[in-house]
């Protein structure tokens, strides 16, 4: 018989492989860095400016950043700081080379769907990646246990008061500190129920902790992450007993509560990976999301899992809206919980697939519009990629045949375009507008 004894022996001599592991995926010294981009990424991939304009703008001005130059001299090659510099200064044509920012907050997008093997933490990867070489600022929020991630974006050794759990304990004692000093209850002028939340709670110290202590920085010096770990996987059962200790937790608005406390300015875009599963954490991510993107393989098993995600998932935002109705106050959590938008995106796509292009048909039949136009595609590149935890923006082109890394490219630069694309809107419709005097004297300070 084995118990949960053996499960942790086992984990230990798992652990004992995992440095090993991460020696052949990192570097010896266990610590993921990120490669330098050569002059002709820079240019045509990430700045989107022709070689020799590019050329000619590094020859006229010696204070732009050099680059390191290669032993035989044939390329330059960029840290990403250097290409941000480059991104602020340089204006061909006097135009700007910064993204689209609106004022406000930044804009916030679940990845989710409850079939293992999605492509969730895949797509949430480059997306967050490509914004980055785009110039924005991202914060990712890992919220499945299993730390996918996490641990593509070089973060193995974290503690499980510093994940999404770590938010909802906090928001918990905070909440119900909050709701035990309210005189009465805001409808029905009756007082609350003086809620006791446990020592066992309060003494990890998590209310006091700051919004920062969450928040860690990654291998791409753009991007920020909340992480996850195997040990946050009891969150779900922790969530369930925090329900029973305070019945008026809004407990699905933690994690919302936790980033609107974020700086408007200090990120642009936030991705969550989520959980495969709807529970508490998945919950969280999609309450606090402005829209929704949802990925899904082409095979039919994996549309009828879609199918019912998205049915269960409507159940459980009814089943909440209806549930705590005349119970939160409005202007703090609005419910029913509406989203600006929802995409399906078909990843592992082989183009040359009858079965698959029958299903992208199919897709397309049922949710219209709804549906992202370019599939992630299926190479031998993103598969390496995905072996190794890292994006196809990480990966070296001279590691294989540059064809093969510029057709993988080519699908994840057309995925995020297209994300982008439907962001905009929405991300300016939840913003104040920028005036053209303001537009003038921020790319005056850019310049």
């Amino acid at each position: 018989m084995l118990t949960h004894t053996d499960l942790r022996d086992l984990q230990a001599k798992s652990l004992k492989m995992q440095s090993w592991i991460r020696q052949q995926t990192f570097s010896p010294e266990s610590e993921k860095t990120l490669r330098r981009f050569s002059s002709w990424e820079v240019a045509e991939l990430i700045l989107g400016i022709n070689q020799s304009t590019f050329r000619g703008k590094m020859a006229a001005d010696p204070t732009l950043p050099a680059g390191k130059v290669e032993p035989d001299g044939r390329q330059r090659w960029f840290t990403l700081e250097e290409v941000n510099i480059l991104r602020r200064k340089l204006r061909p044509r006097g135009k700007t080379l910064l993204p689209s920012r609106p004022a406000g907050r930044a804009f916030r997008t679940a990845i989710a769907n409850f079939k293992g093997g999605a492509g969730k933490s895949t797509v949430a990867l480059h997306l967050a990646h490509a914004a980055a070489l785009d110039g924005y600022r991202v914060l990712c929020v890992d919220f499945d246990p299993q730390a996918t991630l996490s641990h593509s974006m070089g973060l193995t050794d974290v503690s499980e008061e510093h994940t999404v759990w770590g938010i909802m304990a906090r928001d918990l004692i905070r909440e119900t500190e909050a709701q035990n000093s309210a005189p009465a209850g805001a409808a029905s002028g009756t007082a609350l129920p003086q809620r006791s939340i446990p020592s066992s709670i309060t003494d990890l110290g998590l209310q006091d902790l700051r919004i920062g202590d969450f928040i860690q920085p990654t291998n791409w010096p753009t991007i920020d992450l909340i992480p996850s770990c195997a040990n946050a996987a009891f969150v779900e059962f922790a969530s369930a007993q925090y329900r029973h200790l305070n019945p008026e937790w809004s407990f699905f608005a933690a994690v919302n509560r936790f980033l609107d406390q974020l700086p408007d300015d200090q990120w642009d875009l936030i991705f969550f990976d989520c959980p495969p599963a709807i529970g508490y954490q998945s919950m969280n991510a999609v309450f606090a999301a402005d829209m929704l993107y949802i990925p899904s393989g082409p095979g039919y098993w994996e549309y009828d899992s879609t199918t019912s995600f998205i049915g269960q998932l409507s159940e459980a935002l009814e089943d909440l809206a209806y549930g705590f109705e005349g119970a939160l106050s409005a202007d703090k959590v609005p419910l029913p919980k509406a989203f600006c938008d929802v995409r399906f995106l078909l990843t592992r796509y082989e183009p040359g697939n009858e079965l698959h292009r029958a299903m992208f048909e199919a897709f397309g039949k049922v949710f219209g519009d709804k549906l992202a136009r370019h599939p992630i595609e299926m190479t031998r590149a993103v598969e390496q990629s995905g072996r190794f935890l890292n994006s196809i923006y990480e990966m070296d082109y001279r590691d294989m045949t540059r064809e093969t890394w510029r057709r993988a490219r080519r699908s994840f630069d057309g995925a995020y375009d297209e994300f982008k694309e439907i962001l905009l809107p929405h991300w300016e419709g939840l913003s104040a507008p920028v005036s053209h005097k303001e537009q003038i004297e921020l790319e005056g300070e850019d310049a």
